[in-house]
């Protein structure tokens, strides 16, 4: 199978015009989604109280669930953490409710399920904290994307950088898209999936670049989409089997690894097949729309270098 993919021709380049008109629409659908509905911020950044109760035997996150809502606590999201007797539940703020009569309305709830439930730890999580976590991940964000738009720029080209930025904005906007679309809970775990996400495109993106760089200055005949079909074409194995055994560790995650990573497995989900197809479409054809030629790549012959050769 991989021998036939390194020996592919798949000419990617001529649907460069229905991959952006694609990659145009999610987009706007996207932001639309985030203007509109916005992001089901999770309680790290919106404040309220966690509860940690512990049942006898396994709980069923559905009764638990009920009783809750019974009690008025619609609101609340419940998920096991650690065991299945472990059930971890948090509630959204509520003005004038001290934290200690949440954590007694809420250990009242869940008794309804089962008599002899512990109460291990009650957590208030302020309104400002939550704030500063949201301004403290947008700002790690934005950074990152600085730093690897003055990265790229010192190792590439000004047109590569613009290509590889543009494809991790790309990548971070679908994925937020998606979590604005779905209303599933945005909390720490997937802002941090959403970095691991910019790293694993970015990676994916440098190693199709290298390879355009590198046709770019050996291929004598061809044009700039002949260069970078044949480049993309030469690194599809690669990206292939690394896409796939990433899939593979993601699925195993979102299956195995229960209620409290799966925000976080759904985001690398998402963000690793858009980050594929960003790296072969968005970052490469960007590049090219921008007018990247084999005299911008050819290594710069310094002064009398002519001279001092043998």
């Amino acid at each position: 199978m991989f021998g036939f993919i390194k020996k592919s021709n798949i000419d990617f380049m001529s649907k460069r015009k229905y991959a952006m008109l694609l990659s145009g629409i999610l987009l706007l659908v996207s932001i639309s989604s985030l203007v509109i509905n916005g992001l089901n911020f999770g309680i790290d950044f919106t404040g309220g109280t966690l509860v940690e109760v512990r049942y006898p035997t396994s709980a069923d996150l559905t009764k638990v669930q009920a009783a809750l809502a019974e009690k008025g606590f619609d609101d609340a999201t419940t998920q096991h953490f650690g065991t299945s007797r472990d059930v971890l539940i948090r509630v959204a703020p509520r003005e004038g409710v001290s934290q200690n009569d949440i954590s007694s309305h809420v250990k009242q709830a869940v008794q309804a399920v089962s008599d002899d439930v512990e109460l291990r730890r009650s957590e208030y999580v302020g309104p400002q904290i939550g704030e500063e976590l949201t301004e403290q991940g947008g700002l790690a964000m934005l950074y990152a994307l600085i730093g690897i738009l003055i990265y790229v720029t010192l190792r590439f080209e000004y047109r590569f950088s613009i290509g590889s930025v543009a494809a991790l904005v790309h990548d971070v906007m679908l994925t937020l898209g998606f979590f604005s679309l779905t209303q599933m809970s945005f909390d720490l775990t997937v802002l941090a999936a959403l970095l691991a996400v910019i790293g694993y495109s970015l990676n994916d993106t440098i190693v199709v670049y290298d390879r355009i760089r590198e046709n770019f200055r050996k291929m004598r005949k061809g044009t700039p989409v002949d260069v970078m079909n044949t480049s993309i074409n030469q690194t599809l194995a690669r990206t292939i089997v690394t896409s796939t055994t990433t899939l593979l560790v993601l699925l195993a995650l979102f299956f195995l690894g229960g209620e409290v990573i799966h925000g976080f497995s759904v985001a690398l989900l998402v963000g690793v097949l858009i980050g594929t197809y960003s790296s072969i479409y968005v970052a490469s054809t960007v590049a090219l729309y921008l007018g990247v030629s084999k005299v911008d790549l050819m290594p710069v012959k310094k002064e009398g270098e002519e001279f001092d050769s043998p």
